[in-house]
């Protein structure tokens, strides 16, 4: 069998090699290789190359050749680092009455918020649940996402916790997507637990620790740090007690008051993800921190409430990745070129810092280095664009879908009408 692959010739490769993780990104910093090919071993890319030189180079060995009779671009596949993409039921009603002027509050009081989600992702089943991250997964998938991040924090017990978390792992046999599961069980305190905050975290954290390190569920532990979930002070114990096992910290932070991200850079985070409400202090305060930002811009869609500072954080030298927080409740959107076009037209962010968002700068909020970047030894995750420019996929907005993604060297879809 063939294990070397020569595809192309691209009109573009866009590698997104030789740029830095903070900070702003002229456009014509980018690494575009025109007429262009690359070579696959196996699942990693061996050689990136005009097209014509790679044919030359191995025109006496026996190789694969996927020849493009078309204009295409290729990028390194895009990489989703926020999502909530287990959970059942719909907050289709919660919506409405957010665009009808109901608060949070009002919303919660008649029975929807969080804990409407978290109700019925208790009632489904672990078939039902493994079905919907498989389906949303596939979505992302066509939409050119390769690795996926799917938290948790719609169980709120050690039981359904460990059934949500079950759910991620059994997913991930079936999904192409790479899924990178996260426990946010301290998403809310949920309504049926007798006792207060502090008690509940100290409950998750002797319950259900153990076991997550013991299955190896996960490596990463999430939390809301909000006024309606959890303050700083009882969360900053709970995240000593996970990274005193062994745990990575990501935290939801700033969405609506600032101070998450205070604690996100106190326990050096991997992440702090929404940021909507920071002001210029913990913008630079992450800015001279190694934690990355993750804006949401999703969230601020499906809320109607302020744009993550990415055009900020940016220029104070900070790290940003764009998520799409595919969630039933603010995000129902789940379209992350979607979301990361109009995050970068109202912030007024470069193209070529949109794509580091969502390749090497996202695969950075899941310490994932071996993906994200077009280059030797990289894996070759790729998405195709029957395109003439790489500026067009943001230009359309999400409406250019892929002609092609492949996943660990091999092509996992073909759209035949673009």
């Amino acid at each position: 069998m063939k294990s070397l692959t020569i595809i192309g010739p691209f009109k573009e490769i866009v590698t997104m090699s030789g740029l830095n993780l903070k900070g702003s990104i002229k456009d014509e910093q980018l690494h575009v290789i025109e007429n262009a090919g690359l070579v696959i071993d196996n699942e990693t890319i061996l050689q990136v190359d005009t097209f014509q030189n790679l044919k030359t180079k191995y025109s006496n060995q026996e190789i694969n050749v996927v020849e493009f009779e078309f204009e295409a671009v290729c990028l390194p596949a895009f990489i989703d680092s926020h999502t909530h993409i287990c959970f059942a039921g719909s907050r289709a009603n919660d919506f409405a009455m957010r665009n009808a002027g109901k608060s949070y509050l009002d919303i919660a009081k008649s029975g929807g918020g969080i804990w409407d989600t978290v109700t019925k992702t208790r009632q489904a089943s672990l078939k039902e649940l493994i079905e919907g991250i498989n389906k949303r997964a596939q979505k992302l998938l066509e939409s050119g996402i390769t690795t996926i991040e799917v938290k948790s924090g719609y169980g709120l017990s050690v039981e359904h916790e460990l059934k949500m978390l079950d759910a991620i792992h059994a997913a991930k046999k079936d999904a192409v997507a790479d899924l990178i599961p996260t426990c946010l069980a301290a998403h809310i305190k949920p309504k049926d637990y007798d006792g207060n905050h502090k008690d509940y975290l100290e409950y998750i954290a002797n319950d259900l620790f153990p076991i997550l390190k013991e299955r190896k569920l996960t490596d990463r532990i999430d939390a809301f740090i909000e006024e309606e979930a959890f303050d700083g002070e009882i969360i900053s114990k709970y995240f000593n007690k996970a990274q005193s096992l062994g745990f990575d910290i990501t935290v939801h932070a700033d969405q609506f008051s600032t101070g998450g991200s205070e604690i996100a850079v106190k326990h050096n985070a991997v992440s702090a993800d929404h940021l909507e409400a920071s002001t210029q202090k913990e913008i630079e305060l992450l800015a001279n921190s190694n934690v990355i930002s993750v804006a949401l811009p999703g969230a601020t869609l499906g809320l109607g409430c302020d744009f993550t500072p990415a055009r900020k954080i940016l220029d104070a030298g900070g790290a940003l990745a764009i998520a799409s927080d595919w969630n039933p409740g603010s995000g129902p959107m789940g379209d992350l070129i979607t979301q990361a076009s109009i995050l970068a037209t109202f912030q007024k962010l470069s193209t070529a810092e949109v794509l580091a968002a969502i390749t090497y700068r996202a695969a950075a909020a899941l310490r994932l280095f071996d993906r994200g970047l077009i280059g030797k030894g990289k894996k070759a995750d790729l998405v195709i664009y029957r395109t003439n420019s790489y500026k067009e996929i943001l230009y359309h907005q999400g409406q250019l879908k892929p002609n092609q993604v492949w996943k660990n060297g091999q092509c996992v879809y073909s759209n035949k009408e673009v």
